[in-house]
């Protein structure tokens, strides 16, 4: 009998033991507590096999197709030349001019010439199409994520899409069971699960130093106001700006949820279960457009729904919890949160990077104890090439980091750090904590994305090359 078979069975039987025991508070909530339905169901039965760990066939080289070509795109054709095993082979973006940064880039690198694709919305299609194309890299705007990588998979390409990678719950469904039917790798490119101390706090976790990690709380707190209203270098067509406009709750939250859910196990031996979500009244915005372009300006009489702060908390069927922010408006200084709290000690970033551990819980370690905490739990990424990913830049290095190593996974025919069920969880955050803040923080249940695979999945390691 298989180690997974014996699992599964294991399993089955001490769910049916807490059910015939009446424990029907290991789901999380009280029986007088039911969550608002967070989704329609698309198929009562998995429509295909599973990809939880799915390998493929390994690649000789990972030949990409880079859509969209903006302020991440061009950073990242930039980064991208500079990994082991990567061919740029086609570019697309509708502005001309940023195709043809891109082409000189791949030029300037040594690399053939790339196929550029300007003319038209529908020119990334052909890109899609390409025989010389095995990876579609998708840096487009938000509302676009799903559509391009839904049609790429469908012609037969891996997928890496920025983030999130979808706002809909419809659209998380799509992205899953699209990756199940054409069994094509869907990962969403969440950077931070690649930053240096996360990495470690994950490598700490899996040995145990933290003890049994019950609750985190992480955050996306940057104030974009600039940005969002920069009508010259912001977004193409300012689409940040018009999500705000119409949306409330929290249209960006994988940055903080997406490293502290691997390392709490999410969608592998726990799932999140329900989540309440409150948002402030919109303030900040509206100052900021009455400041910048006067009181009578369009921007200023502009309504915007996008509260200032969005706090989100969720809890997960084995009853831990997790905090999750998002403020892009308010004048404050930049954090992540990314804190760890566990039955021995807890780990925390920002606003300074600190451990506190059993028996002295109630301070912080002092310096000399933490760099040896620090260097002993160095994660074998950031070990092995964490300094030429320092140097290659990318927020610090993660970018490259994690360009490098979906590379690695793909030329080896590895699964991916993060799959599609990580991309609909992390992303269906979007839509679900909207649908609360508008029904007065009521709870929503979280979809089940892997429909039950998570029960016998393991909790991602501690990944090398």
């Amino acid at each position: 009998m298989s180690t997974q078979k014996s699992r599964r069975d294991f399993l089955k039987i001490t769910a049916a033991g807490l059910a015939a025991m009446g424990l029907s508070q290991f789901r999380g909530m009280g029986e007088n507590t039911q969550p608002i339905s967070g989704f329609k169901v698309p198929s009562g039965e998995r429509w295909n096999k599973t990809v939880m760990g799915m390998k493929s066939e390994p690649l000789d080289k990972v030949r990409i197709g880079l859509i969209g070509l903006g302020m991440r795109g061009l950073d990242g054709c930039d980064r991208l030349l500079k990994v082991d095993g990567v061919q740029i082979t086609a570019v697309c973006d509708i502005i001309p001019e940023r195709v043809e940064a891109a082409r000189k880039l791949v030029v300037a690198a040594g690399q053939p010439e790339p196929a550029c694709y300007s003319s038209g919305d529908e020119a990334w299609m052909q890109l899609c199409r390409r025989d010389d194309v095995n990876l579609v890299y998708i840096c487009t705007p938000w509302e676009l994520h799903t559509p391009n990588a839904v049609y790429a998979m469908n012609q037969g390409k891996h997928v890496a899409v920025e983030v999130p990678a979808a706002l809909t719950l419809d659209e998380c469904w799509q992205l899953v069971n699209t990756s199940e039917k054409t069994r094509r790798h869907c990962m969403m490119l969440e950077n931070c699960c690649y930053d240096f101390f996360e990495m470690a706090t994950l490598n700490m976790a899996r040995k145990g130093l933290l003890g049994d990690i019950m609750h985190a709380e992480c955050a996306y707190i940057h104030d974009l106001r600039w940005l969002k209203f920069d009508k010259e270098t912001g977004y193409q067509g300012m689409w940040r700006l018009k999500y705000s406009e119409g949306h409330t709750g929290n249209p960006y939250p994988t940055h903080g949820l997406g490293p502290v859910a691997q390392i709490m196990g999410i969608n592998r031996s726990d799932k999140l279960d329900f989540l309440t979500s409150m948002s402030t009244s919109q303030v900040g915005m509206s100052l900021y457009a009455r400041n910048k372009f006067g009181e009578s300006s369009p921007e200023a009489r502009q309504g915007y729904k996008l509260g200032d702060m969005n706090t989100t908390l969720v809890k997960t069927r084995n009853g831990k919890t997790i905090m999750i922010q998002h403020d892009t408006t308010s004048p404050r200084p930049y954090s992540r949160i990314h804190l760890i709290s566990g039955t021995k000690g807890m780990a925390q970033k920002w606003p300074d990077q600190r451990i506190a551990l059993e028996p002295d819980s109630h301070s912080w370690l002092k310096k000399e104890e933490y760099d040896r905490i620090m260097k002993e739990y160095e994660h074998p990424l950031s070990r092995k090439i964490g300094e030429r990913a320092r140097e290659q830049g990318g927020h610090g290095g993660m970018d490259f980091i994690m360009d490098y190593r979906l590379s690695y996974c793909l030329r080896n025919g590895l699964p991916t750090d993060q799959d599609v069920y990580d991309a609909a969880t992390w992303s269906s955050i979007v839509e679900l904590s909207e649908k609360s803040v508008l029904s007065g923080s009521q709870p929503v249940e979280v979809p089940d994305f892997t429909r039950g695979e998570w029960q016998y999945a393991e909790p991602i390691g501690i990944l090398d090359f």
